[in-house]
C-alpha cells in the first residue's frame, strides 16, 4: 500500500498555508515521490503587510544584542535537532559531508552572527559609524555617520544547491539588522528548507513573521516591493539579469544584490614541480571540487589551469583519483559522491558537457565504466565525474562561457604565469580562485592581478593546507560574491552583511546632540559630574557622558627612572639628556607608557566594586611629550555602554567603554585613548 507523498506548505503571515497538490518533487537518488508542492496560490500583500505591520515593529523592539542572542539561541534550537534535517538532505542526493556543510554549516553561520553580533554591535538599534569630524572651527559643529534599520523587508531567493545555508546565511545578517525576511527557495529542494522552517517556527523564537517562506513561484511579490525593502538572489547568471531589470526594482532603486555561479579557475604556478607537496594539493583540490556535492556549488572549480610542461601528469593523476571516487546512494558505506539534485539538472550537465568536449580531449566520462551503487539509483539524477582537456584554451570561448553544474572540470594549458592570469580573467569575474604556489613573490603578483575578477583568493601551499577550509568553502568572516558574470553583489564578510541591511545616513549637529543621536558621547558634549565615582556605580547606573575629573600629579626624574628599571625600557629620549636634545623635543621626556599607567592612578578606584575587569584598550594615541616637571590630570567619560544581556555562565555584566583624556598644565592633551571595562549588573 503505497502513501502520498506529503504537500509542502509555505508560511504566510504567521501560518501555514497550502492543501492542494502541486508539482512532484522526486528523491535525486531513485526517482520515488518526495514531496509534493502546492497548488494554493499565495497572498504577497497580505504577507508584506504582515512582514511590516506585525514582525518589523516587533524587531525593531529588540535591539541588534538581543537579536544577537535570538540568533544563538535558534542555531542551538536546530542543531539539537540536525539528524531529522540529515535525513531529509538525503533525498537531494547528497552524501553525509555534502550535507554537513548546508545544515552544520547554516547553522554555524547562525552562530557566527550571533558573535559578530555580540562583539560589534551595540545595545542599540543605531551603530555609529566613526569617527566623527569637526566642521567647525570652535569645535562645535561636528559631523558623523550612522547606520540604522532600513524599515523594510527583505526578499532571498534562493538555490537550489544548498536549501539550508543559502538560506540561513541570508538570514542571519539580515535578522541581526532588523530586517523581517520572505524566502523563497528552489523548488527541487524546497523540501529541507520547509523542513528547517518548521523548525524555526515551532521554536517560537522568533517574532511572529519575522521569517516567511515561499513554496513555488513568487507571483507579483517583487512588483509590491518599496524603496525600503531588499531582494537577494543565488542562482544562475541569466536570470539574475532578468529579476535584476523588474520594472518597480528599477523604478524603486531597490537593492538587489545576486550572487551567480560563476566559471571558477585553480591555477597551478609554474614553480610547482611534481615532486613538489603543493602538486599533489593541487590535484586533490580540484578532485574534492568536482566530487563534493557532486560538482553542484555556485564555487566549484570548473576551470583547472596547469603549465602545458605537466597537463599531462596532472591528467593522469586527477584521472586517476576521480576514478577512485564511488559514485551511488549516499546511505551505502564508502560512497563519496551522490546525485545532481534532479533529472531536470541531469539533463541540463549532459547538454553542456557536450558544448564543452567539442574540440576538446575527454579524460573521464561516463564511458570509463561508470555504474552508480545501489538499488533503484538508474531512475536517479546520477552524473559521472567528468574530466575535459583543453590544449589550447586562448582559442577556445566555450571553456570560458559554459558552465556545466555538475561534477565537470577542464583542464587548460598555459605558457607562462601572465598567460595563467589572462586565462583566469577570460572567466569574466568569478566568486573564488585558487593560486597553488611555493613562492609568496609569485602569490604577490597572482593576487594582484586576480583580486580585479574574482570575490575571494585562496593561496595554497604546505604552510597553509593542514588548516585550509579548501576553495569552495565560503567563511561567515569573509566576502562571498564575485564582479562581472559571479553578480556583482556581496554576502557574509562579517560585520559588512549586515551593514547591507542597514541605512547609512550622515548627520551634523553639536557634540551634545551627536552623542544623544549615537549613544555614544562625543568629546565637547555635555557632561555630568556627580559625587560617586563612576566606577563604583552598577552597569544599569551609568550613564553615556558620566563624567570624572582627577586629581593632578606631577612628573619627576624619579618616576621615569623607577618606569625604566620596572619596564626595563631604557630608551634615550627617557634617560640621555645629551641625545635627547638633539631630538625635536629638546628634552628629555617621560615614557608614553607611564603616562598611561599614571592616568590609571589618577582616576582608578581601587577598593573592591562593581568593575570586574579591565579588558583592552582603543585608540590609544601619545598626543604630545610629556616632561619632568609637567603636570598631568585625566577625564573619564561614559563613552557607550553594551548590555551583553544574562548568560548562565557568567555574572549578570555590561561592557562599558570609557573615553580617556590626559592633559598637562597647559589643557594640552597628552594621551588619548578608550578603556574597556567589565562591570557588573545589581543583584536580582
Amino acid at each position: 500500500m503505497s502513501t502520498n507523498p506529503p504537500i509542502l506548505q509555505s508560511l504566510i503571515a504567521n501560518r501555514w498555508i497550502g492543501s492542494n497538490a502541486g508539482r512532484r518533487l522526486a528523491s535525486a537518488v531513485n526517482g520515488k515521490p518526495v514531496a509534493l508542492t502546492h497548488a494554493d496560490e499565495i497572498d504577497f500583500a497580505e504577507s508584506l503587510a504582515f512582514a511590516r505591520g506585525q514582525a518589523l515593529p516587533a524587531l525593531l523592539k529588540l535591539d541588534f544584542q538581543q537579536r544577537a542572542a535570538t540568533l544563538k539561541a535558534l542555531a542551538a534550537y536546530l542543531m539539537e535537532r540536525k539528524e531529522a534535517l540529515y535525513a531529509i538532505s538525503a533525498h537531494t542526493g547528497a552524501t553525509r559531508p555534502d550535507s554537513w556543510i548546508d545544515i552544520e554549516g547554516g547553522i554555524g553561520t547562525l552562530f557566527a552572527y550571533a558573535s559578530i553580533g555580540r562583539r560589534e554591535l551595540p545595545s542599540s538599534n543605531v551603530v555609529h559609524e566613526g569617527p566623527a569630524q569637526q566642521l567647525g572651527k570652535a569645535g562645535q559643529f561636528w559631523g558623523s555617520h550612522v547606520l540604522v534599520p532600513k524599515r523594510g523587508v527583505a526578499v532571498h531567493i534562493n538555490a537550489f544547491n544548498f536549501p539550508m545555508w543559502g538560506m540561513l546565511e541570508k538570514f542571519a545578517p539580515s535578522f541581526l539588522a532588523g530586517m523581517p525576511c520572505i524566502v523563497k527557495p528552489a523548488t527541487a529542494t524546497s523540501f529541507v528548507a520547509e523542513a528547517c522552517v518548521r523548525m524555526v517556527h515551532e521554536s517560537g523564537l522568533l517574532p511572529a513573521g519575522a521569517l516567511q517562506l515561499i513554496i513555488g513561484g513568487s507571483g507579483d511579490l517583487l512588483d509590491r516591493l518599496e524603496e525600503t525593502d531588499v531582494v537577494t538572489f543565488t542562482g544562475s547568471a541569466d536570470t539574475a539579469a532578468l529579476l535584476r531589470v523588474n520594472k518597480n526594482i528599477v523604478a524603486r532603486s531597490i537593492p538587489f544584490n545576486a550572487e551567480a555561479d560563476s566559471l571558477n579557475c585553480a591555477i597551478l604556478a609554474p614553480d610547482v614541480t611534481p615532486d613538489d607537496p603543493e602538486f599533489e594539493l593541487f590535484v586533490k583540490e580540484v578532485a574534492r571540487e568536482m566530487s563534493a556535492k557532486a560538482g553542484q556549488k555556485c564555487t566549484a572549480i570548473r576551470r583547472a589551469i596547469v603549465p602545458a610542461k605537466h597537463i599531462d601528469a596532472v591528467a593522469a593523476m586527477l584521472r586517476e583519483r576521480l576514478a577512485k571516487i564511488k559514485v551511488g546512494d549516499p546511505s551505502i558505506e564508502g560512497v563519496r559522491m551522490g546525485a545532481l539534485a534532479s533529472k531536470d539538472q541531469q539533463a541540463d550537465v549532459a547538454e553542456r558537457v557536450a558544448l564543452l568536449s567539442a574540440g576538446n580531449e575527454t579524460i573521464l566520462s561516463a564511458r570509463d565504466g561508470f555504474a552508480p551503487l545501489g538499488e533503484g539509483v538508474g531512475d536517479g539524477a546520477f552524473f559521472a565525474p567528468t574530466l575535459l582537456l583543453c590544449r589550447q584554451p586562448m582559442k577556445n570561448d566555450a571553456v570560458h562561457n559554459v558552465e556545466a553544474f555538475g561534477p565537470v572540470s577542464t583542464l587548460m594549458a598555459y605558457e607562462d604565469l601572465d598567460e595563467a592570469l589572462a586565462l583566469a580573467a577570460k572567466g569574466r569575474g568569478s566568486l573564488v580562485g585558487s593560486v597553488v604556489t611555493k613562492t609568496p613573490a609569485i602569490a604577490a603578483q597572482a593576487v594582484f592581478h586576480a583580486a580585479a575578477f574574482h570575490g575571494r583568493v585562496l593561496v595554497l601551499d604546505r604552510e597553509a593546507a593542514p588548516e585550509s577550509t579548501g576553495h569552495g568553502s565560503p567563511l561567515p568572516q569573509l566576502k562571498h560574491g564575485g564582479p562581472g558574470r559571479a553578480g556583482g553583489g556581496e554576502e557574509l564578510g562579517g560585520l559588512r552583511a549586515v551593514k547591507h541591511y542597514l541605512q547609512r545616513c550622515a548627520v551634523q549637529g553639536s557634540p551634545t546632540m551627536l552623542t544623544a543621536i549615537t549613544g555614544e558621547y562625543q568629546r565637547g558634549a555635555k557632561v555630568q559630574e556627580d559625587v560617586v565615582h563612576p566606577f563604583r556605580k552598577y552597569f544599569e547606573e551609568i550613564q553615556v557622558g558620566d563624567s570624572l575629573l582627577t586629581h593632578r600629579r606631577t612628573v619627576s626624574e624619579a618616576d621615569i627612572v623607577n618606569f625604566g628599571g620596572i619596564s626595563g625600557d631604557y630608551f634615550y629620549m627617557h634617560f640621555d639628556e645629551i641625545a635627547a636634545k638633539d631630538t625635536q623635543f629638546g628634552q628629555r621626556i617621560a615614557h608614553g607608557y607611564f603616562v598611561l599607567s599614571a592616568a590609571a592612578g589618577l582616576f582608578v578606584s581601587p577598593a573592591p566594586g562593581p568593575v570586574l575587569a579591565n579588558y583592552g584598550l582603543d585608540t590609544l594615541r601619545f598626543v604630545n611629550p610629556v616632561a619632568i616637571g609637567d603636570t598631568i590630570q585625566a577625564r573619564l567619560t561614559c563613552k557607550r555602554r553594551i548590555d551583553r544581556g544574562n548568560r548562565p555562565d557568567q555574572p549578570p555584566q555590561g561592557v562599558v567603554a570609557w573615553d580617556v583624556q590626559v592633559m598637562n598644565q597647559r589643557g594640552e592633551l597628552v594621551a588619548s585613548y578608550d578603556i574597556l571595562t567589565l562591570v557588573a549588573k545589581k543583584a536580582a
